[in-house]
């Protein structure tokens, strides 16, 4: 399968690869009764941290004019319409927004809150909440891409991310082992980098990658977003040296969750453009 990078003829459109158009649940490998029947009820609800902050518990956040980094936030369906101009004006210069979650959720407010990010000046990019148990990684990539997560070479737009936390609807690993939950994200990543030539980031906790993947040390190219709600950010992830985005706290200044970039405003463009 050839590389499919989108490029934007207008600046507020979503990037869906039509070229590569899937259809109906996307339900490879896990089967259709499984993505058809699949728990959405809190999906709304649902946002990049919520249920690492539920398990792991909330500390003091640090002060971010003590920390070396760039302020941004990720926002969900939770957070509905954004005052964009407002989060600017709080010091936001960058953002991810929940596009999908599993093969059966898209979050209503997504056109809204990536579209309005882009109008005030902030790099964005989207992620997608991984449901292990639901269909396969390649599935969910497939439907992320069809549903606003690619990423476009405009020097805006940041690579997409998955989220690889605590099940809202059960068992923290999903019912799953570590080497099939480490093959489900690598069959994402795989996927996802065909479509588009760029590795997605990878959302999680140290704990929750420690309990669910054995601590793979197999993913270290891709860009880690690392969730811990402490004055510190601790141990990182095996195979990895440094994160890439610290999720510090889930609330503060802008909407949604509190993160820090590792570099300046320079730093972010460069990682939009994989530069």
């Amino acid at each position: 399968m050839g590389v499919t990078v989108c490029r934007w003829s207008l600046r507020r459109s979503w990037c869906i690869a039509a070229a590569l158009c899937v259809s109906g649940g996307l339900t490879f490998g896990v089967g259709q009764s499984a993505a058809t029947t699949a728990d959405y009820s809190r999906a709304d609800a649902t946002s990049a941290g919520t249920e690492i902050a539920r398990v792991e518990g909330v500390g003091p956040p640090p002060r971010y004019a003590d920390s070396n980094g760039l302020l941004g936030h990720d926002v969900s369906g939770h957070q509905g319409t954004v005052d964009w101009g407002a989060a600017w004006g709080n010091g936001g210069r960058f953002v991810y927004v929940k596009a999908t979650e599993g093969t059966g959720y898209t979050n209503p407010s997504f056109g809204q809150q990536y579209d309005g990010a882009y109008d005030v000046g902030m790099v964005r990019g989207a992620y997608h909440f991984a449901r292990f148990d639901v269909s396969s990684g390649a599935a969910q990539a497939d439907y992320f891409l069809a549903h606003g997560g690619g990423w476009s070479d405009d020097g805006r737009t940041l690579p997409g991310a998955i989220d690889a936390e605590y099940n809202p609807y059960g068992d923290a690993c999903y019912g799953m082992t570590p080497q099939a939950i480490s093959q489900w994200l690598a069959d994402f990543s795989n996927t996802y980098r065909a479509r588009t030539g760029r590795l997605p980031a990878i959302y999680t906790s140290t704990s929750w990658w420690t309990k669910c993947t054995g601590n793979n040390a197999g993913f270290g190219a891709n860009p880690l977003w690392l969730a811990r709600y402490n004055t510190e950010i601790g141990v990182l992830p095996a195979g990895w040296k440094r994160q890439t985005i610290w999720q510090y706290a889930d609330s503060g200044a802008l909407p949604g969750d509190q993160n820090l970039f590792a570099g300046t405003q320079s730093g972010v463009l460069a990682f939009a453009t994989d530069r």
